[in-house]
């Protein structure tokens, strides 16, 4: 879902990230509150003061939603579900997990901490701007304090939406799974209605655009385009996971993978590795045992003249939990660890020896078998 992404701190041992593209949009909320809302809210003051109220603003949002998914973080936690963190995207804010939730409590817990803590804020927000008011306090600080008691109202009120991956779809498949016990057909109804959600906003978008309002109408068009992407994704990762999950790796693995010695040169490596098998990174033995692994992204970093000179124990690095798993593994964790790692190869080690290759070209033909075969009406 992610691109680039910048790591600012740990909190409640949760890592909070922020992605390139909320850089951007962090800008735009800024400016627009800055020469937009601000000015026409509150006439008459200095060009430096509703600048200095839109960052504020924009930060007091970048805070709320922060807020919001750790408390759909935390409240995971309880029920034992691991998160990876929080990133910060284009389109808002979301809690990584890698699981899906143990049970329909479990995901209706999780998913409406997201709804019930924007209203807190809001409700929090406003009641202090009233307080400011009375006080009376500046009206650029009443100001702000309103705005972001409005944006949280505004975000609770849109994510109670029961549309999936919206929290408010999260409730709704949690309340079809504890009707139906079947995890799996509540995630198709429910990014169906998610998927359908996303098709409304689309259309909004178009006539906004067509009405001339092309800015608003092009970010009703976007929000819908993510929404219906994000919900047919959530549900093809489901159907991914239920049908590798429980599958041991040994079960897809290469017995007899292909190894190179630590004695022979870089160029030994390109022209009868390389070149002959067309893999991108070969595990290193010696005597049978585990000694590294190397790589061509490894080889492009030595100067072409050096490849007959050097030699593959001098290049190669000591593996690691990113490149080799276990036979016994799950085939969903071998799955996350490729995602992860953008790679599509991983060595099966066990007891310090490499006994296999599990590629996910393999994977990906046993995922598509398996699903024609059982696929539900």
């Amino acid at each position: 879902m992610f691109g680039k992404s910048i790591k600012l701190f740990k909190l409640f041992g949760f890592s909070v990230k922020v992605d390139m593209s909320w850089i951007i949009i962090a800008i735009l909320v800024a400016w627009s509150l800055s020469v937009g809302l601000f000015p026409h809210q509150f006439k008459g003051l200095a060009a430096r003061t509703y600048w200095l109220m839109g960052i504020v603003g924009a930060l007091g949002l970048f805070a709320s939603i922060i807020f919001h998914e750790m408390c759909h973080s935390l409240v995971a936690r309880q029920f034992g579900l691991p998160m990876k963190g929080i990133t910060l995207f284009i389109f808002g804010g979301v809690a990584e997990m890698d699981d899906e939730p143990p049970s329909a409590k479990a995901e209706f817990m999780m998913a409406i901490a997201g709804p019930i803590s924007s209203i807190v804020l809001a409700v929090g927000f406003y009641a202090v701007s009233l307080l400011g008011k009375s006080a009376p306090w500046p009206g650029p600080v009443t100001g702000v304090l309103q705005y972001l008691g409005m944006i949280n109202g505004l975000l609770a009120a849109f994510n109670l939406v029961p549309a999936f991956p919206l929290d408010g779809g999260r409730v709704l498949r949690a309340a079809l799974w504890s009707w139906k016990k079947n995890i799996k057909w509540a995630t198709r109804k429910a990014a169906a209605a998610g998927s359908a959600f996303g098709l409304v906003l689309i259309i909004l978008g178009v006539f906004n655009v067509l009405a001339g309002r092309f800015v608003g109408g092009m970010w009703w068009f976007l929000i819908g385009m993510f929404l219906r992407g994000a919900a047919n994704t959530s549900y093809q990762q489901l159907v991914i996971r239920q049908a590798l999950e429980g599958e041991p790796i040994r079960r897809f693995m290469e017995p007899n993978p292909v190894t190179v010695p630590p004695s022979i040169t870089i160029n030994e490596l390109v022209e009868d590795y390389v070149y002959k098998y067309h893999f991108k990174m070969f595990p290193v033995t010696e005597e049978g045992k585990l000694v590294g692994c190397v790589s061509t992204r490894q080889v492009k970093e030595i100067p072409r003249e050096e490849w007959s000179q050097r030699t593959v124990g001098e290049l190669q690095v000591a593996c690691s939990d990113e490149n080799t798993i276990e036979p016994d593994a799950d085939s969903v964790k071998a799955l996350s660890r490729m995602r992860k790692t953008d790679g599509s190869r991983l060595m099966v080690v066990e007891n310090g020896r490499v006994v296999g290759i599990v590629s996910l070209k393999d994977l990906l033909q046993f995922l598509s078998l398996k699903v024609e075969l059982e696929e539900e009406s």
